[in-house]
């Protein structure tokens, strides 16, 4: 069939909702029985639906592999136009409820571990102060997996950081994070007159793997200063488990400044900073939004309410 684009958008004006959401399903789980039970028919049922689609549009959305089937090219273009659609008809169901309800709405945000302490948490305490019925489902993890989940919509938006190659989300850069050095109270080190290099790279310190961003950025900085490679005996990403291992031993592990900020300044709390500056600092990290996409009022809110912290 030799479609024109005007006869192309008259037949896409003709699908279904049931097919969009089958298409998005199959792009996602690659299997037609998994995703024709996530939009709750049978497994015939989305094979004459997948049918009826592509004698609509003269084109083929899927193609045989081994005992099952894939996408096309083709296919996946509309998979994620339908996946685009299918977020903003929940985002707009939220709205609607908001607006019909008069209550302020659940905002689901994600952010790294810096920014989620220093301008997530400050921001709530402050909309919650003064909306009682705000609430809010955050989530703490990294910028990969905190844009993934915005791309399958399940956020609304995140503090995170985006490659030049991104294509599917926009950002509004806010700033770079500086680093700290940070070690248990009553650790050695603080007790020196002087510290120097040499006395850091005596004792462990706890980052990331190669891969994670901010333990790149520490290895090039300390690459710069010509300073050598720290022992590194163990290796985490967890935000949770580096306090664990700081409390237990006499490891210096390098914290987002703004974080380490606001757990030092409790004199309860046994961490802090070392009295030296590496000029460690992060890449900056953004306001992340779907690309195309409106924030809810909700979301919207939050988001201001950042950007005035």
């Amino acid at each position: 069939m030799n479609l024109t684009y005007a006869t192309l958008v008259a037949h896409l004006r003709k699908l279904k909702p049931a097919q969009l959401r089958l298409l998005a399903e199959l792009d996602q789980s690659g299997a037609l029985g998994l995703a024709a039970r996530k939009i709750g028919m049978t497994q015939p049922a989305a094979s004459r639906l997948l049918a009826e689609m592509e004698a609509m549009l003269g084109l083929s959305l899927r193609e045989r592999q081994g005992r099952g089937l894939r996408l096309t090219e083709l296919g996946k273009t509309l998979a994620r136009r339908a996946a685009r659609i299918q977020i903003e008809l929940s985002d707009a169901a939220r709205e609607m409820a908001e607006a019909a309800t008069g209550r302020s709405g659940v905002v689901r945000v994600g952010a790294v571990t810096g920014p989620a302490l220093s301008l997530v948490l400050p921001a709530l305490t402050d909309l919650q102060s003064m909306l009682p019925g705000y609430n809010a489902e955050v989530t703490v993890a990294t910028s990969v997996h905190l844009c993934d989940q915005l791309r399958n919509g399940d956020l609304d938006f995140a503090l995170a950081r985006i490659g030049p190659e991104e294509t599917e989300l926009d950002a509004r850069v806010i700033a770079g994070e500086p680093l700290s050095l940070v070690v248990r109270r009553g650790h050695p080190l603080l007790s020196l007159p002087g510290l120097t290099v040499d006395d850091l790279l005596r004792h462990d310190w706890v980052m990331g793997d190669d891969d994670t961003l901010l333990t790149q950025t520490v290895l090039a900085r300390l690459s710069e200063l010509r300073v050598p490679v720290p022992q590194r005996r163990i290796s985490t990403s967890s935000f949770l488990f580096t306090l664990a291992l700081l409390n237990q031993t006499d490891s210096i592990a390098p914290l987002a400044t703004p974080v380490v900020d606001s757990l030092s300044g409790n004199p309860s709390v046994p961490f802090v900073s070392l009295p030296i500056d590496l000029g460690l600092t992060v890449a900056p990290f953004s306001v992340v939004t779907r690309r195309g996409s409106r924030l809810t009022i909700a979301a919207q809110r939050l988001v201001d309410t950042i950007l005035s912290v």
